[in-house]
């Protein structure tokens, strides 16, 4: 794979990423690569059969990089499509949600943005396999938080004042669930508010949610929310702050079984996925390849 001189990237738009707010990306990425050697595409996502497109792309083209230009869903789709693959992938954060990005400490300026593209460091990070068919990157988790997804979604909310009246809402409506936790054949039973698959330490929003959470050590965590309140919830998702430790548990585990008495609502990587009562999850090391800025080396 070609790592200096002439690049062939592919560039993945998608282009109502962001909303009525976003700015130019694709203006700004042919004005960056105007000057320089690399040979770029722009594939524009349309909303449908992106996956099948995006994989003829690839498969065409032979591209040394793969850049999910979008938020996070954006992300995870390229993801599936380069897992294993060796392809590296670039994140340009163009959605309104990029916890990803943000994770990875990637800048939402373009040019600071693109580059990390042509200069960044490579690293080999996990994923977290999700009922054999889905991956998360970063988060996913069962209850209160997928909660207050499914209302954003159905709201149609922006920015921090729509988080707000979402956050409110689900926290009116919060109830604890009954799950059982298998890990590695020993099971826990728990009442719990959330429960969390975490291969990072954040969410896009800045909460934090596992402050141990590692993107390349092999493990991912499994956080168990027993107890919440108005000001716990206040105190992470509006200032950002660790939970409680002594109503919270923090797990790391390579694989994880989880069981609710009842269907509960399910989210992955900041997307709604309806309401589940199984859950099987398996770490998946090293098999991304992802283009960070060379301070994460």
């Amino acid at each position: 794979m070609q790592q200096s001189g002439h690049l062939k990237i592919l560039f993945a738009v998608n282009p109502v990423s962001g909303g009525k707010s976003n700015q130019n990306w694709e203006g700004s990425i042919r004005e960056y690569f105007k000057s320089l050697p690399h040979a770029i595409e722009i594939l524009m996502l349309g909303g449908e059969n992106d996956e099948e497109s995006l994989k003829h792309k690839i498969t065409g083209m032979k591209p040394d990089r793969v850049v999910a230009v979008g938020g996070d869903g954006t992300v995870q789709m390229a993801a599936k499509q380069l897992l294993g693959s060796g392809i590296p992938l670039g994140i340009l954060p163009a959605g309104s949600a990029n916890g990803m990005a943000k994770e990875l400490e990637i800048p939402n300026t373009p040019t600071e943005a693109l580059n990390i593209i042509v200069n960044g460091v490579v690293k080999a990070a996990d994923v977290i396999r999700i009922n054999d068919k889905e991956i998360c990157l970063h988060l996913s988790d069962i209850g209160l938080n997928a909660k207050l997804i499914k209302y954003f979604e159905e709201g149609n909310w922006r920015g921090k004042l729509g988080y707000a009246r979402v956050l409110f809402k689900a926290l009116r409506k919060k109830k604890t669930m009954k799950v059982i936790i298998d890990l590695n054949g020993k099971k826990v039973e728990r009442d719990a508010f959330m429960v969390v698959l975490a291969n990072a330490s954040q969410y896009g929003t800045g909460a934090v949610i596992n402050p141990n959470g590692n993107l390349y050590d092999g493990f991912f965590e499994v956080v168990i929310i027993r107890k919440v309140s108005l000001a716990q919830i206040i105190k992470m998702f509006i200032k950002f702050l660790p939970l409680n430790p002594k109503k919270t548990e923090i797990i790391s585990a390579t694989s994880v079984v989880i069981d609710t008495y009842g269907k509960v609502h399910f989210q992955i990587d900041g997307e709604y996925l309806g309401k589940v009562k199984h859950v099987e999850a398996n770490i998946v090391p090293g098999q991304l390849k992802i283009l960070v800025p060379e301070k994460n080396q």
